[in-house]
C-alpha cells in the first residue's frame, strides 16, 4: 500500500476512535446527568480526587475562587461541600489570619480529608464540621460570605437548603456559587437564581456564560443585580 494511503488509513482510524470516545464521554455523562435528577446525593469522599482535576483547575483556578466570590481579608466564610479542600485553601489564603473558614458537608469522611490537608499545609484559619445544610449549627447572622463551587445541585430541595444559608448571613452577607457544566449536576443560572429568590435571595452580580458561571447573592431588598462581563 502507497506511503499516503496509509497514512490517510491512519489519520482515518484515528479520527474514529476520537470520535467513538467522544460519543462515548456524552453518552456516560447524559446517563449520569439522567440518575443524579432523579437520585440526589453528596458526592462520595472516594471521587473527590477525580472531581479536583486539572480541566476544572483551569476553569475555576483555586487562588482566583474567593476573588470571584466577592471574598474580602477578614471574612468568616462558610463553605458547603469543600471537597478535597482545594478551594477551601484558596479562601484560607484570602481571608488571611483575621478571617477564617469553616467547611462543612454531610460526609464525615470528606471532612476529615480537608483536615488532614489543613494540618499538613500548616493552614491554622481553618476549621472543619460534619453538618446537615438543613440544620446548620450556627446562630443566625453569623458569616460574612457562604461559598459553593459545583454544589447547590447535589442537594435534595436546594430552596430549603439557601433558606437556612440564607438565615446564617450576616445582613449585608452575600452567598456566592460557581457551576461548571460538565458536571453532572449542573443547574442553569436561571433555575439556580430561582431557588435563590425562593430561599430569601436576590441576585446580585453575575459572571460567566453557559458553560461556565458565577452567582453572587444577597438577602432580599430594593438593589438592582448587576451583570458582569
Amino acid at each position: 500500500m502507497p506511503a499516503g494511503m496509509v497514512e490517510r488509513s491512519c489519520i482515518n482510524s484515528a479520527m474514529e476512535v476520537a470520535v467513538k470516545t467522544g460519543l462515548s464521554v456524552v453518552a456516560i455523562h447524559t446517563l449520569v446527568r439522567i440518575v443524579r435528577h432523579y437520585y440526589k446525593f453528596p458526592m462520595p469522599e472516594f471521587l473527590a480526587g477525580v472531581i479536583d482535576n486539572p480541566v476544572r483547575r483551569r476553569i475555576q483556578p483555586p487562588d482566583e475562587m474567593a476573588e470571584r466570590h466577592g471574598i474580602k481579608p477578614g471574612f468568616q466564610v462558610l463553605e458547603v461541600g469543600p471537597g478535597n479542600g482545594t478551594y477551601t485553601m484558596g479562601i484560607a489564603r484570602k481571608v488571611g489570619p483575621e478571617g477564617k473558614v469553616t467547611a462543612i458537608d454531610i460526609e464525615p469522611r470528606m471532612i476529615d480529608r480537608v483536615k488532614q490537608r489543613a494540618l499538613k499545609e500548616g493552614v491554622a484559619n481553618v476549621e472543619v464540621k460534619v453538618a446537615d445544610v438543613f440544620n446548620l449549627p450556627f446562630e443566625d447572622s453569623t458569616f460574612d460570605a457562604v461559598s459553593m463551587i459545583a454544589v447547590i445541585g447535589e442537594i435534595p430541595t436546594p430552596e430549603r437548603a439557601l433558606r437556612e444559608l440564607c438565615r446564617v448571613l450576616k445582613p449585608d452577607g452575600i452567598l456566592a456559587t460557581s457551576e461548571l457544566l460538565i458536571d453532572p449536576d449542573y443547574p442553569l443560572a436561571s433555575t439556580l437564581t430561582r431557588w435563590a429568590e425562593e430561599g430569601g435571595m436576590q441576585l446580585r452580580k453575575q459572571a460567566g456564560n453557559f458553560l461556565h458561571y458565577t452567582l453572587i447573592f444577597e438577602k432580599a431588598s430594593s438593589k438592582s443585580p448587576v451583570r458582569i462581563n
